[in-house]
């Protein structure tokens, strides 16, 4: 994208944010900066870019800027009803995401991971897979690196790893993946989708530029995953663990790609059905890519799987602590409690999402789970839910330091502690990985006040 004499509106100027403005400045265009939150760390940001020559925009001054502004690049973290985006759409401005900007910068070939769990699992592992076998592919995205960050890095022919989230999707337009992961969807980001049918159409929005020189890998065994393939001008690969399909899939407890066997399931470093189905899609791309079997083997037996993910952060007096807080939905934390083997208190609850939890607690009678410790902003309906389903084990706190504490105190010889809030962090913490930090800090201390 040529950017010099171009005038550019940076809506939220978080990293995804920053990195257009950096990418705009640094080639000779104007970039206009407009953020509403308020932190030490965002601060800094602005007033870096102002002294690279960004111009800061107040609310008082939102129009002057948009009459003349040529592109808004939309944060992901703002949604695309924002009321200066809606101004900029009425004024006849483009609006595009940062993952579009990154896009059209430099034309990457696009190894894109999208579904509502294990994106990031995902992700690292076809990132593990590339690397072994000595391709270049950094993984960018919604694991945390924005993608225009990267442009100076990479060479068109090199391959990028890409965690695209349904936020990415409301704000791409020419965006091609040459591969498309689409593992799962499971309700999740209802308070900004407002429906399953919205969240469901901005995922399938990750095929709409697909061709027939592209591929996109299904989940066989997710319905509406499936049906993404009606109406696909793309080839379609699937990926299945209770059947023989045209793609990746486990039988007899064995991985098979195209009916070529690849290695026992049970080689597998990260245990769980969940990490079964991020393999067979970490080995249907990474087959597509050329690479070798036996180096997709020695990748995926070596992948030790990522930060607060279902890890085990701690062990003392015969307790496991497992720090799950990425999973932020309902069908996360379920999968994280179906993977305990012992006894399990749950510490669940953060910020809503606009789901219920009456399926999570009827369900969660049917594992491991004895206890659950329910605190932050949604403890009130998580409480309301339990008590529906007959889910009586519970222990209520606001406090999330008080939870880990009472959940030490539950747990006893041979138990583990489960952080899997099922919720969001950004009613107490700035995101998942500080909340995980929290827990971990909290089971290494003796304190339990």
């Amino acid at each position: 994208m040529d950017v010099k004499n171009q005038k550019f509106f940076v809506l939220g100027v978080s990293k995804s944010g920053a990195a257009v403005a950096d990418y705009v400045l640094s080639r000779g265009g104007k970039c206009f900066l407009y953020e509403e939150l308020e932190s030490e760390k965002i601060t800094k940001t602005l007033e870096r870019l102002k002294n690279s020559g960004g111009v800061i925009v107040d609310g008082s001054c939102v129009d002057a800027a948009l009459s003349e502004t040529d592109v808004l690049v939309i944060s992901p973290g703002v949604p695309i009803n924002h009321r200066v985006a809606v101004k900029a759409k009425e004024s006849g401005v483009k609006i595009i995401g940062e993952l579009e900007f990154g896009y059209r910068s430099f034309l990457p070939v696009i190894i894109a991971v999208t579904g509502t769990n294990g994106k990031t699992t995902t992700v690292s592992m076809i990132e593990s897979g590339l690397k072994k076998a000595g391709i270049s592919a950094p993984a960018v995205g919604n694991i945390g690196v924005p993608l225009t960050e990267k442009s100076c890095d990479i060479h068109r022919s090199d391959y990028v790893v890409c965690e695209v989230s349904s936020f990415q999707l409301e704000s791409v337009d020419s965006f091609t993946p040459h591969i498309a992961c689409v593992l799962n969807i499971a309700p999740d980001h209802l308070e900004r989708h407002y429906t399953m049918e919205n969240y469901v159409f901005l995922k399938k929005r990750i095929l709409r530029n697909m061709r027939e020189s592209e591929y996109a890998i299904l989940n066989y065994d997710d319905e509406t995953v499936k049906s993404f393939s009606n109406g696909a001008k793309c080839k379609i690969l699937y990926v299945s663990a209770k059947e023989k399909v045209d793609g990746a899939y486990r039988s007899d407890g064995k991985l098979y790609y195209k009916d070529e066997y690849v290695m026992e399931e049970s080689v597998l470093s990260v245990r769980g059905e969940h990490n079964v189905y991020d393999a067979l899609f970490a080995l249907a791309a990474l087959k597509i890519c050329g690479v070798k079997t036996e180096t997709v083997k020695a990748a995926l037996s070596e992948f030790r799987g990522v930060k607060h993910r279902i890890e085990l952060v701690a062990e003392s007096n015969g307790v496991k602590y497992f720090d799950d807080s990425k999973a932020t939905n309902v069908a996360s934390a379920l999968t994280a409690a179906k993977s305990m083997t012992s006894p399990t208190v749950i510490i669940l609850g953060g910020s809503e999402k606009g789901e219920t939890y009456e399926e999570l607690f009827e369900k969660l009678k049917e594992s491991k789970v004895y206890h659950a410790v329910i605190t932050g902003a949604s403890r009130f309906n998580m409480m309301k839910d339990a008590e529906k389903s007959g889910f009586t084990d519970y222990t209520v706190t606001g406090d999330f330091k008080r939870a880990v504490s009472i959940a030490k105190m539950i747990a006893k010889n041979g138990d583990n502690v489960l952080l899997s809030p099922a919720c969001a962090s950004f009613d107490s913490f700035n995101n998942y990985e500080e909340r995980g930090n929290a827990f971990v800090k909290a089971v290494g201390t003796g304190d339990d006040e």
